[in-house]
């Protein structure tokens, strides 16, 4: 089963999204965006940057548990993985957003 992406608007009417596996299970979050063009150039940006590995840091919470972050090229922050139990549950994520963000459909859920 393919990814998609979900635009969403947030509490506060803000727009984000999420990244989700086939399976239905969030790989990557968004940032915060004030309009829904700039959330929709957001996903494209997630698209474009997911291929290379150089975007994607590898961090550790203040807490130990492993995470990421995927970058666009202006190194700008343009999604957040879930905290990980362990640092190739992390990595297994990255490969996720790696196979499914380029080809994901977006599920428009802000009407």
């Amino acid at each position: 089963m393919a990814g998609k992406f979900e635009l969403k608007k947030s509490d506060s009417g803000k727009f984000m999204f999420n990244l989700k596996a086939g399976n239905g299970k969030v790989i990557l979050t968004s940032q915060l965006y004030r309009t829904r063009a700039a959330a929709l150039t957001g996903i494209e940006s997630v698209k474009q940057h997911a291929a290379d590995d150089a975007n994607f840091e590898r961090k550790t919470s203040a807490q130990g548990q492993p995470y990421f972050v995927l970058k666009a090229v202006n190194r700008q922050i343009v999604g957040s993985s879930e905290m990980y139990s362990s640092t190739s549950a992390r990595d297994n994520g990255i490969a996720s957003v790696k196979t499914h963000a380029p080809d994901a459909a977006v599920v428009d859920l802000t009407a």
